[in-house]
């Protein structure tokens, strides 16, 4: 299975000009080939976040919301179903803190080939903590007026209905689950879909940074994710090209829809 792929030229710094990173090479197309029985795509947190006018305190904070309902709308049809009629699996990464998931074959077939879930003891907190912990939420995010509307989100969180689940599709809650999935299936090449591609696709668990220590190649599709944006990125997502950057140059390739796609055919 042949196509393009995107890689930046990370390479050569200019140590005569007066900024070095400015002699690097930049994006560029190279012509890779993947092998079908070792590949497969995640779709990770995506979700079903409710109609537009529910839960405003969500919206308020997280502003990439209506580019992933886009992306499930236009991008996630297509790309799934031909992923489906192909060689490769479809696995899926879940979160949020709801067991929406866990009645599935294909988590129970994830839970047993890791054997369990195994939380991490977290740090014990102090008074300190917590009150740094409150400040960053009121004054930093999500803002302590939209707390409310984002917990009553998460408490009905469920697939979105173009990510959903088919059959027994192989679903993970953490990097344990998913890379047990991959040895089962002799997987070694992750390609991700999803929201955040910055934010959980990167660093949730089963995301890049997790699979990667788990010896995964880690690419992505361009047109499938979006981007964590803030004030001052969010009208060009300048973040979302930054994440595609670093997972050139860090975790594996990314690729474009349409050159996903014809290879699939």
């Amino acid at each position: 299975m042949r196509l393009p792929a995107q890689l930046y030229r990370q390479f050569d710094a200019d140590p005569a000009r007066t900024v070095p990173g400015e002699g690097y090479g930049g994006w560029h197309t190279v012509d890779v080939e993947l092998a079908p029985p070792h590949t497969a795509l995640v779709v990770m947190h995506a979700w079903d976040c409710g109609a537009p006018p529910e839960y405003p305190g969500w919206r308020r904070a997280v502003e990439y919301t209506p580019r992933a309902t886009k992306i499930l709308a236009e991008v996630f049809p297509p790309l799934l179903a031909a992923v489906r009629a192909s060689p490769l699996p479809v696995f899926h990464v879940v979160g949020g803190g709801q067991d929406y998931y866990s009645h599935l074959p294909g988590y129970r077939r994830a839970f047993q080939l890791a054997g369990g879930s195994p939380s991490p003891a977290p740090v014990p907190p102090d008074p300190v903590f917590n009150e740094l912990q409150r400040v960053r939420t009121a004054q930093g995010s999500p803002g302590a007026h939209n707390v409310a509307d984002i917990k009553a989100g998460f408490a009905r969180l469920d697939f979105a209905p173009a990510a959903r689940p088919v059959g027994d599709e192989g679903v993970a809650e953490n990097g344990e689950q998913l890379a047990a999935l991959c040895r089962a299936q002799h997987i070694n090449h992750l390609i991700y879909a999803g929201f955040a591609l910055n934010w959980c696709l990167l660093m949730s668990p089963g995301g890049m940074v997790d699979m990667k220590r788990h010896g995964c190649l880690c690419s992505t599709i361009a047109e499938a994710v979006t981007a964590v944006e803030n004030r001052e990125t969010a009208r060009e997502e300048r973040e979302k090209q930054q994440a595609l950057w670093r997972v050139s140059v860090e975790f594996g390739l990314v690729f474009g829809l349409e050159d996903f796609l014809r290879a699939l055919r």
